[in-house]
């Protein structure tokens, strides 16, 4: 019997690839749409976003020319509390957080299986470019970086556990994305050349400060804009919004550029400092999820992502008796961001992946 396999399907080209290489392998593809947003939003003119009413039809359209199933789930609530509440929570606490790997975890990979489960689907698949294996001796699932490293989205996905990863498909994971495109042209899809999207799919416009603002309904204080040395230099707008290496957007002209380098909300301070203040060589992580190995007692070598577009660093990991890890970088990485995850590999296996505290380094 073939299998049934829910395959979240965003109306981009990549998931309607990965739909399509599994429904021509012989499995049963049922394509699902998240709607994640409100309909007053996902039509209003102007703006793009992922649940929008084009999105939909671009994957009915899919589905439709391929000869496979198609439903919209509605996620809204789910995708409300564990998504947009933790977006906007994280930056009043001044941390910077990471809507993509909270909507992998908890909706993608969390709510989706739910759904797939009840329709008898024995996997879920997407088209996240990532590779993932069950190795025998690990007794573990394996999850590693795509070969297409430009397009590689391990990161995104270190807060999958082994239970989830053992129901889960990465077609693309082999992938080069030239060759994704080619065959979506070579299957008359419709959004074989759809840009890709770049943007956190519920902020409106790039407006990223208008946005926390109305879901906070609440106005912060204007405050002091000050060096590393307490020297004023300007007045901030309200620190709602700001984040660690920040250059733009702050006002001030002193003759060389400044960047944000640490947010004090007890005092209602911004601080900035030089490109050197932004260095820091270690840092502490916490709600460690282990990926592709057992949880560690002993330290060890890996390489260190702090964010999506961070090129791994190599650094020695020192596990805590808090469950916790200390991580040391040969050399020090600029603008480590807590409230951001830091991804831990051994190559190309994601070792585990936590979450950037706001200790000092």
């Amino acid at each position: 019997m073939n299998p049934r396999i829910v395959v979240a399907m965003s109306g981009g080209v990549d998931s309607s690839v990965a739909a399509a290489l599994l429904h021509q392998q012989g499995a049963e593809v049922i394509g699902m749409t998240l709607q994640l947003w409100g309909r007053e939003v996902c039509v209003s003119s102007g703006s793009r976003l992922c649940c929008s009413v084009r999105d939909t039809l671009d994957a009915k359209a899919v589905a439709r020319r391929l000869g496979f199933r198609h439903e919209t789930l509605e996620l809204v609530e789910a995708f409300r509390e564990h998504v947009i509440d933790y977006f906007v929570e994280s930056y009043a606490e001044s941390l910077t957080p990471n809507p993509c790997i909270a909507c992998n975890t908890h909706i993608k990979f969390g709510a989706l299986w739910e759904k797939a489960e009840s329709l008898g689907a024995e996997s879920v698949a997407t088209g996240h470019y990532a590779r993932l294996g069950y190795e025998p001796t690990r007794r573990r699932y394996v999850l590693r970086r795509a070969t297409d490293a430009s397009k590689d989205q391990s990161y995104v996905l270190c807060g999958l556990t082994q239970t989830q990863l053992a129901r889960t498909r990465f077609p693309l994971g082999e992938l080069e994305k030239g060759t994704v495109r080619s065959l979506a042209r070579s299957w008359g899809l419709i959004n074989a050349d759809k840009p890709d999207s770049q943007d956190v799919c519920f902020v409106r416009d790039r407006d990223k400060d208008g946005f926390l603002r109305k879901r906070l309904q609440e106005a912060e204080e204007p405050g002091p804009i000050v060096d590393t040395h307490g020297k004023s230099l300007g007045t901030h707008r309200g620190l709602l919004g700001y984040t660690i290496g920040q250059r733009e957007g702050l006002g001030i002209a002193v003759g060389v550029p400044l960047y944000v380098v640490a947010i004090d909300r007890p005092h209602n301070r911004l601080i900035v400092g030089t490109k050197r203040d932004l260095l820091r060589r270690w840092f502490v992580v916490t709600d460690l999820n282990w990926v592709s190995i057992d949880s560690p007692v002993e330290s060890f070598q890996a390489s260190v992502k702090i964010r999506a577009r961070h090129e791994a660093a190599p650094a020695v990991v020192h596990p805590q008796a808090d469950g916790s890890v200390r991580v040391e970088c040969d050399e020090p990485q600029s603008a480590v961001t807590p409230g951001q995850a830091a991804v831990l590999y051994d190559g190309d296996v994601v070792l585990g992946g936590g979450w950037i505290q706001n200790d000092e380094g």
